[in-house]
């Protein structure tokens, strides 16, 4: 998009973990990597490096990819799948295990998302912790349901019903000492009290 050679925007380098057994073993393709690339390089203003892993239900090599992805510098790092009540759903409990603070708002509005299409949202168990100076945050398996948590709901006219989660991230990375994070007001407002955002950068 045009501002992109008007304005500097801090490099990111942003972690995405597909948590899947059938996927990682290939029986089937994964389609979480690709949907979580897709919204966040639409949403996001910065340069941003991907780090993909596409890994089965296990939780200690999910914590193990979460501590990697953390220490490689990653200030987000978002999962997707893994996250129901089935006995091989364990990303909640890795991600747990790694934690330094939990942060249970974003976990309370993805189901409040997800609620409004399927009742059984109830049975989703995302959570979002911070470990050092990285947030981590468990996303749905589906294309359709991380677009939708990220962004959030809007009505026919394109105005905001329910918030996205993705509008409190930039803010929250802010805090925890990561990069400034701008976002494409069209696709996700990214959210900062006013003392918080900082005067375009030019070129």
């Amino acid at each position: 998009m045009s501002d992109a050679s008007e304005y500097l925007h801090d490099a990111v380098k942003i972690g995405i973990v597909s948590v899947s057994d059938r996927a990682s073993s290939g029986v089937y393709e994964d389609k979480g990597l690709p949907a979580l690339r897709e919204w966040l390089s639409r949403a996001l203003k910065n340069p941003v490096t991907f780090e993909a892993r596409l890994i089965p239900d296990e939780q200690a090599g999910i914590s193990a990819a979460l501590i990697e992805l953390v220490d490689a510098g990653c200030s987000l790092v978002l999962t997707t799948g893994g996250t129901g009540p089935a006995l091989r759903d364990v990303t909640p409990e890795a991600t747990l295990a790694v934690a330094q603070k939990e942060m249970p708002g974003f976990g309370e509005q993805m189901r409040q998302i997800s609620l409004a299409f399927v009742p059984t949202a109830i049975l989703s168990r995302q959570v979002a912790v911070i470990r050092g100076r990285s947030l981590i945050i468990n996303l749905p398996g589906q294309p359709k349901a991380i677009a939708e948590t990220l962004e959030g709901l809007k009505d026919a006219d394109g105005k905001s019903k329910v918030n996205g989660i993705f509008a409190a991230v930039p803010y929250c990375i802010d805090l925890i000492g990561g990069p400034y994070l701008e976002t494409h007001d069209e696709i996700c407002k990214a959210f900062r009290p006013k003392t918080a955002i900082r005067a375009p950068r030019t070129a």
